[in-house]
């Protein structure tokens, strides 16, 4: 039976795994690698700082060509953040070990600059590895495409002489781990549970035959989208319109197709949606527009996703949002929305945006848009339940908002047959509001915010010509508005969970 005597000391195992680290280290420095050294020298130093990260999220996010890339670029930079910090405040200072010997390695192979921090474990294989796993969670498409950088970059810091093999394992190993580390905080899409929908009849359109699909040719990416559309669906009749023929093209279309198709933005989809629905005709829903949030809720990425529910008939009931006077004032139809009716600060925010998307771009046209709403805005006035008090806005949901991380997102149930009304109160500081609004998530309430689940709503007490938001677009109302709901009153196609 061997004694404690004979077990080997920490200090021995230090020593003997060194000397291992050091021999490995030695071999990859003595051996030639064609090619790799007008190559990973540089490919080193553009990681620098994760600089090679954030310019491959950034082209990720612009070349993609659906929302799922742009979640796995937001991932990726979001991982690398938690690995970085990790080994910045705990790695580096736990295991204080010096960098290797640059001498033994060529000089030709040497970085310029070379690092002063310590050895063990390398932050470039940590960043490298955080950001490839964090995008290959969200898109295992262009995770494939990371995945040979990530790797290069970890192995150049051994190339390079800066690093012991040990070092990039374990930084590769603390990347890994802080991607799934974020993952149980902010859950991927694949993590969320499969929206509950209640299935309805529809027919299957093989190829798209039978469909008519309506094109908003200002919208988004949609004249793009409206090539993949013929490519894959080669029998529907596709129809590019104007954003003013718009109402005209969709109810020509609900009459001669079987089914109606539309490919824009929100803004786009909800005029279809009324139509549809008038028509007892169910929607195929194509994403063209900037954010497409009703396609998303419903599982719809890409035109791919769509044809697949196309051919096999996969549909859903879903559960159509009313107000009443609608946008043609007290003589005229009710108006509708599919995502959300909003007073306050939003409606001025859309418009603002608006007008400085075509020329500055969306994302930044929205930032601009918050925050010359947030500087110029007074709070409106206005009797909500009975109840006479200022507000800075008032949101209103189709259905429940449920959260994907810190803030309300995604809806897990489109046919819920409630409203999701939230409310930031009236006072000073309307950013600050509106962020503890965001923070706080639904069902709260608070002296800043509250939020209820209602069948309908009524405000009153308006001053004529409030401006109002429905779905991105925006409208002005009287002085009382009644919101409710058309339960299951639209059927959309809509790919079934695998």
């Amino acid at each position: 039976m061997p004694t404690s005597n004979s077990l080997p000391s920490p200090g021995r195992l230090r020593a003997w795994f060194h000397q291992r680290d050091l021999a490995v280290f030695q071999r990859v420095a003595d051996r030639h690698w064609p090619g790799a050294e007008p190559v990973l020298p540089r490919l080193s130093r553009s990681a620098n700082h994760g600089l090679l990260w954030f310019g491959a999220a950034a082209g990720m996010a612009a070349l993609g060509s659906s929302a799922r890339s742009r979640r796995a670029a937001l991932r990726g930079v979001a991982s690398l953040a938690v690995a970085s910090a990790a080994i910045n405040t705990v790695g580096k200072g736990a295991v204080r070990r010096e960098r290797p010997i640059v001498d033994l390695v060529p000089v030709m192979r040497q970085l310029k600059r070379q690092p002063f921090t310590t050895s063990f474990p390398s932050g470039h294989a940590a960043s490298a590895a955080a950001f490839a796993t964090g995008v290959a969670l969200e898109s295992k498409g262009w995770g494939a495409v990371v995945a040979p950088v990530a790797a290069a970059v970890a192995a150049s810091r051994v190339y390079t002489g800066v690093h012991y093999p040990s070092d990039v394992v374990a930084g590769a190993a603390l990347g890994v781990g802080a991607a799934f580390a974020l993952r149980g905080v902010v859950p991927t899409r694949g993590q969320l549970p499969a929206p509950g929908r209640p299935p309805a009849s529809a027919p299957a359109l093989a190829q798209g035959e039978g469909l008519v699909v309506v094109v908003n040719r200002e919208s988004g990416s949609a004249t793009a989208t409206a090539g993949l559309i013929r490519d894959v669906l080669p029998l529907a009749e596709t129809v590019e319109c104007a954003p003013d023929d718009l109402s005209a093209c969709l109810e020509k279309a609900a009459r001669e197709g079987k089914a109606l198709g539309v490919c824009g933005g929100d803004g786009t989809v909800n005029l279809a949606a009324a139509v549809a629905a008038t028509h007892s005709r169910p929607l195929a829903v194509f994403p063209g527009g900037t954010l497409n949030h009703f396609a998303y809720d419903l599982g719809i990425e890409t035109v791919q996703d769509t044809a697949a529910a196309l051919t096999s008939g996969d549909a859903v009931r879903v559960d159509v949002g009313r107000f009443r006077p609608g946008p043609n004032g007290p003589g005229g139809a009710h108006g509708y929305f599919i995502n959300a009716f909003s007073l306050g600060v939003y409606p001025e925010l859309v418009r603002t945006r608006e007008h400085w998307a075509p020329r500055i771009g969306g994302w930044p046209a929205g930032v601009l848009a918050a925050f010359e709403a947030l500087r110029g805005s007074r709070p409106l006035t206005a009797e909500l339940q009975g109840r006479r008090r200022p507000l800075w806005l008032l949101f209103v949901g189709n259905g429940m908002f449920r959260r994907v991380g810190p803030a309300p997102g995604r809806r897990h149930n489109l046919a819920d047959g409630l409203l999701d009304v939230r409310v930031v109160h009236g006072g000073r500081t309307p950013g600050l509001r509106l962020l503890a609004a965001a923070v706080a998530g639904p069902l709260t309430r608070s002296p800043v915010h509250a939020a209820v689940r209602r069948r309908k709503v009524r405000i009153a007490g308006l001053t004529p010509g409030t401006p109002y938001a429905y779905d991105g677009e925006v409208a002005h109302s009287g002085t009382e508005l009644i919101i409710d709901k058309l339960p299951e009153a639209l059927t959309v196609y809509c790919p079934m969970p695998i």
